[in-house]
C-alpha cells in the first residue's frame, strides 16, 4: 500500500516536470491539474477494494424502511465524532449517512492537498456574484466556495491547520445565552480529542492519546525559521497558540500523525467501523427530514444509486452536514424563514432564521515579496530528488509531508474593541512560495484567478524566490447568507457572501492593517539580508491608485480575495428569544422534537482561527449532551422524550 501511494504521487510529479522541462507553455498546463484530479477521482473509486478502507457501506439499504435509534446526517468532523461516541452505547443502533464516498490513499498525503480541491471529495460550489468584488475571478466573477464531500467531510481536503480559537470566542458564546459553552466548558473536549505532538507546548492545555493527531508541521524551510525570528523581533512571542495564550507566532500545528493527514475518517470512524450497532452508508444524499404533524422528527429520506429510501429514527435525527448543507436540508424539510420557504411552495413547519446569517474567514492572495535567495519551497528540486521519496516512504518526513504553509501569527489591530487585548482579529499565514510556485497547475484553479491578473502579476515571478503572507480576517462584521436555489434537493444552495459590506468598512480596514503588519515584520533584521521587497506590479484595475496606498490595497483585496472555506453560523445557537437562533444550547432545533444540529453551522459568532478542531469539539460535546439527555430519560422511564 505504501508503494502504491508514493507511485501515484511520483507519477503526477514526473509528468509535471517533464512538461515543464519540455517548455510547454504555462497556459497549457491546465491538463496536469485535470490529470491529477482524474487520478484522485479514480483512486476514490477503488478505495473500498483496499483492505484498510473496507467495511464501509457493506449493509445495503432495505426496500422497507429501516429503523435505528439515531440517524446522523453527514460524516463531517462533528458527525464522525458523534457516530463514534454514540455507538459506544452497545444497546443503541446508529446509522451514519454520507453523501460522498470513502477517502482514498491520496487524501492522507499532505502534499496532495492542492490536487484535492477540484476532486470528487469537494462539492465544488461557488458563491453568487457580488458587485465590486472578485473582479480578478474567473467564472463570472464568482468565488470558489467548496466544502468537503466524503467520510470525514472537510477534514479530508482542508489544509490541516488546527487552531482551537480564542478563550474569548467561547466565553462570548456563553454571554450570548448559551450556558455550557464557555472556554472552560469546551477545554475538556479539546483535550479528549487530541493526541498532541507539539515541541513547544503548555502541557496543562494539551493531551496525549486522543483519536486525532495534532503535530507541528513535519517539514519546514529556512524561510520559515527566518520569518519566525523576524516576527519575534517585531514583538510576537513564540507561543503554543492552542495553549495558554493565542497571540504570538508559532510553527503551524496541523492535524497530522506520523507525517500523514489525521482526519475524521481515519481518526474516528476507521477503528469502529466493525461495531455491530453502527452502520455507515456512503453515497447517500439526504433530501428531507421527516416530521409528524406535531413537529417531531422521525426519520429521513435519502437517495442512493438513483433510488429513494426512507430510514426511521426512534430517538433522534442529528444533522451534521456542515455550514452550507445543514441549512439547506432544514429548509427543504420546512424549517427556515417563512418567506424563503413560501417562495418555493415548501410547507412551513417552523419559521426559523435558518441560513439568514453566514460568516466566513476571508484572505488576500497578493502580499508577495521577492527575496534574493531561494530559501523557500523549491518544488522542482524536491520532485527531482530521489531522496524526497525515500524520506517519505521510510521515515514519513520531507517535502511530501508539507502542505505549503509553515508559520502562523495572531494579532489585534487598533480597529477592534480594545477591552480584550488578547482577542485577535487578524491571522497571518506564511507561504514560503507564491501562487505560481506550482507553475499554474493547481493554485490558479483553486483560487479561480483569471488569466489577465495571473499573467500580469504571478507569471513574471514564476521560478523566482518569493514568499507570501496571507492575512486572514478572523472576526468579520459583514454577514452573508444561504438560501435555496430551488426546491430540488440536488441543486446547490445559493450562497451570498456580502464580504466587506459592513457600514463602517472596518473589515477592509482590518485587512489593510494586516498587510501593514506583514510589511513591518518583513522589515525586521532577520529578514533584511534577504532584501524582501513587495512585488510592485499593480493588479489590473488598481493601477489608477498609488501603489502601496490604502486605496490601492483596498482595490487589490476586493479584486483577488479567497475564502478559506470556513462557512459557519448558518444555524446559530441561542435562546428561543433570540430571533436569529436556530438551535438551543443543547443543539436542539427550536420548536422541533428529536432533531439536533451539530456542526460549525451552530457557531453564534466565528472562532478566531480555523474551524476543523472546533468542529471536532462540537461533536464531542454534542455526543455527551445526547447521552446525558437519553440516559436521564431512561432513568425516568421516559425513553422517548428527553425534550
Amino acid at each position: 500500500m505504501e508503494y502504491n501511494r508514493i507511485k501515484i504521487v511520483r507519477s503526477v510529479l514526473v509528468i509535471a516536470i517533464t512538461a515543464f522541462m519540455a517548455n510547454i507553455p504555462i497556459s497549457n498546463l491546465r491538463f496536469l491539474s485535470d490529470l491529477a484530479t482524474t487520478i484522485i477521482d479514480a483512486s476514490a473509486g477503488i478505495a473500498n477494494s483496499i483492505s484498510e478502507y473496507k467495511q464501509y457501506d457493506v449493509f445495503p439499504p432495505h426496500e422497507s424502511p429501516e429503523e435505528f435509534d439515531f440517524v446522523i446526517v453527514g460524516a463531517s468532523p462533528s458527525g464522525s465524532v458523534i457516530a463514534n461516541r454514540l455507538s459506544e452505547i452497545s444497546e443503541w443502533n446508529v446509522l451514519l449517512l454520507e453523501a460522498g464516498g470513502v477517502p482514498s490513499l491520496l487524501t492522507e498525503i499532505p502534499a496532495a492537498v492542492a490536487a484535492l480541491d477540484r476532486s470528487v471529495y469537494n462539492w465544488k460550489t461557488e458563491a453568487e456574484r457580488q458587485k465590486g468584488f472578485c473582479s480578478g475571478c474567473l467564472h463570472n466573477r464568482r468565488l470558489n466556495f467548496g466544502h468537503g464531500k466524503g467520510l470525514g467531510g472537510g477534514s479530508i481536503i482542508n489544509y490541516m491547520i488546527c487552531t482551537r480559537g480564542n478563550k474569548m470566542d467561547y466565553d462570548n458564546w456563553e454571554v450570548m445565552g448559551n450556558p455550557g459553552w464557555s472556554y472552560q466548558d469546551l477545554l475538556p473536549y479539546f483535550l479528549k480529542m487530541e493526541d498532541a505532538n507539539v515541541a513547544v507546548n503548555d502541557s496543562e492545555y494539551r493531551a496525549k492519546g486522543g483519536p486525532l493527531g495534532v503535530s507541528d508541521v513535519y517539514f519546514t524551510t529556512k524561510l520559515g525559521d527566518v520569518f519566525m525570528e523576524a516576527a519575534q523581533q517585531a514583538g510576537y512571542p513564540y507561543v503554543d497558540y492552542n495553549g495558554r495564550q493565542q497571540m504570538g507566532v508559532s510553527r503551524i500545528q496541523g492535524t497530522l500523525r506520523n507525517g500523514l493527514r489525521s482526519d475524521a475518517e481515519n481518526s474516528y470512524l476507521r477503528s469502529v467501523r466493525h461495531r455491530k450497532n453502527l452502520k455507515i452508508r456512503t453515497e447517500a444524499h439526504v433530501t428531507k427530514i421527516l416530521m409528524t404533524d406535531s413537529k417531531e422528527a422521525y426519520g429521513v429520506e435519502y437517495s442512493k444509486d438513483g433510488r429513494m429510501y426512507t430510514v426511521l429514527a426512534k430517538k433522534e435525527v442529528i444533522l451534521s452536514a456542515g455550514g452550507l448543507n445543514s441549512p439547506q436540508i432544514l429548509m427543504l424539510s420546512g424549517i427556515g424563514p417563512r418567506s424563503q420557504l413560501q417562495e418555493f411552495d415548501i410547507p412551513v413547519i417552523e419559521d426559523l432564521a435558518v441560513g439568514t446569517i453566514m460568516y466566513d474567514h476571508l484572505t488576500f492572495l497578493g502580499a508577495a515579496f521577492l527575496i534574493n535567495q531561494p530559501v523557500g519551497l523549491q518544488v522542482l528540486d524536491y520532485a527531482l530528488d530521489p531522496q524526497t521519496y525515500v524520506d517519505f516512504m521510510l521515515h514519513r518526513r520531507g517535502p511530501i509531508t508539507s502542505f505549503a504553509l509553515e508559520v502562523i501569527a495572531f494579532l489585534k489591530t487598533n480597529l477592534t474593541e480594545q477591552n480584550y487585548p488578547a482577542w485577535p482579529d487578524i491571522e497571518l499565514l506564511l507561504v514560503p512560495g507564491h501562487l505560481s510556485t506550482d507553475f499554474g497547475i493547481f493554485f490558479k484553479q483553486i483560487f479561480n484567478i483569471d488569466d489577465e491578473i495571473y499573467n500580469s502579476y504571478w507569471k513574471p515571478i514564476t521560478g523566482k524566490p518569493v514568499f507570501t503572507v496571507l492575512p486572514v480576517l478572523l472576526q468579520p462584521l459583514s454577514k452573508g447568507n444561504v438560501r435555496l436555489r430551488s426546491k430540488n434537493p440536488f441543486d446547490t444552495g445559493k450562497y451570498t457572501e456580502n464580504y466587506f459590506s459592513d457600514p463602517e468598512n472596518l473589515d477592509i480596514k482590518r485587512m489593510i492593517a494586516g498587510i501593514r503588519e506583514i510589511q513591518r515584520i518583513a522589515s525586521q533584521p532577520a529578514l533584511k539580508k534577504f532584501e524582501p521587497r513587495l512585488v510592485t506590479t499593480p493588479f489590473p484595475g488598481c493601477n489608477r491608485f498609488t501603489f502601496d496606498s490604502d486605496a490601492y490595497w483596498e482595490c487589490a483585496i476586493r479584486a483577488i480575495p479567497a475564502s478559506i472555506y470556513h462557512q459557519q453560523s448558518t444555524c446559530r445557537m441561542g435562546p428561543r428569544t433570540n430571533k436569529e437562533a436556530v438551535v438551543d444550547a443543547r443543539l436542539r432545533v427550536h420548536g422541533i422534537r428529536n432533531l439536533r444540529v451539530a456542526d460549525i453551522s451552530i457557531f453564534p459568532r466565528p472562532t478566531s482561527g480555523h474551524t476543523v478542531c472546533p468542529a471536532y469539539a462540537i461533536g464531542e460535546k454534542a455526543a455527551d449532551l445526547i447521552k446525558e439527555d437519553w440516559k436521564a430519560a431512561s432513568t425516568e422511564d421516559n425513553l422517548d422524550d428527553p425534550y
